[in-house]
């Protein structure tokens, strides 16, 4: 049972409180962000949505921004159900779902879980699907010791140099200082502890099976340039698996792009948005 505690907060069966932000009327949009990202980095999406006539909503997932900071809860079930708890305590019907990164896993997750009675569509962002570490059957993958790697030489030692040393990889060259450091303080502001526990949540997720059965329309965004998650890896297998899917390729575009390519992705959800709800 969830329900809300005070205004603009939603809680949790397990009692966390999330952050939530409501922007406008009209037909819902709901947005999941990705690694390390609240709420905050779907600014530019939100308000040109909103102002098109679209109900826009984003939340801080547990341990990001302003919600709870439990300590725990950063598997994928656990993400799954308080990404429903918004759904549920928001009583959002008919609800697009945006996510980037992995909150892609967290939108397949809760088809997965609850079912598509209250999703229209989806649109999966730079997705980590359908499976990021190398196996026997999925030998593109990355290999596993570099997951670990990054997480004790990296996050564990000197989280900040790393954002400092990939930050352009994550937008474009041009990018301006004042929003390379905008989306630093954001993953800065992140409980370390999320960071660690959703890290190895999706070096490990497998979700070609979930994928598959996966009965909403979704449109699939991509940036050619992606190195976080590499187009023949993840975007291009993830549209494949997904009945009916549109695969839109950013040719200049990396893992950033609902910043970089604002305008084109806002333009690419208005129109997938559009042509279902006229």
């Amino acid at each position: 049972m969830t329900h809300s505690t005070t205004p603009g907060f939603i809680r949790t069966a397990d009692g966390v409180d999330l952050f939530y932000r409501d922007w406008s009327t009209g037909a819902p949009v709901l947005f999941v962000g990705g690694w390390s990202l609240p709420s905050d980095a779907w600014n530019y999406q939100m308000l040109a949505l909103s102002r098109q006539g679209l109900r826009c909503v984003a939340f801080d997932r547990r341990g990001h921004g302003r919600s709870s900071d439990p300590g725990k809860g950063y598997d994928f079930d656990t993400l799954a159900g308080d990404l429903a708890a918004v759904i549920d305590t928001l009583d959002l019907h008919g609800v697009t779902l945006v996510a980037h990164s992995m909150g892609c896993n967290e939108v397949v997750r809760y088809l997965s879980r609850f079912g598509s009675a209250r999703v229209a569509r989806i649109v999966l962002m730079g997705p980590m699907t359908p499976m990021i570490m190398r196996a026997d059957d999925n030998p593109e993958g990355l290999d596993g010791a570099l997951f670990e790697l990054f997480r004790e030489q990296q996050l564990n030692r000197d989280f900040p140099r790393w954002i400092d040393e990939n930050a352009l990889p994550f937008l474009t060259p041009d990018a301006s200082p004042g929003m390379i450091r905008w989306l630093r303080q954001m993953a800065l502001a992140c409980s370390h502890k999320a960071l660690h526990d959703c890290h190895v949540a999706v070096e490990h997720a497998d979700m070609r099976a979930e994928l598959a059965r996966v009965q909403v329309p979704a449109l699939i965004i991509a940036g050619a340039l992606d190195v976080s998650a590499p187009l023949a890896l993840t975007a291009q297998p993830t549209a494949g698996l997904i009945k009916g899917a549109r695969l839109a390729v950013y040719d200049d575009a990396a893992h950033g792009m609902f910043v970089t390519h604002a305008e084109r992705v806002n333009a690419d959800l208005m129109e997938f948005i559009g042509a279902g709800v006229r």
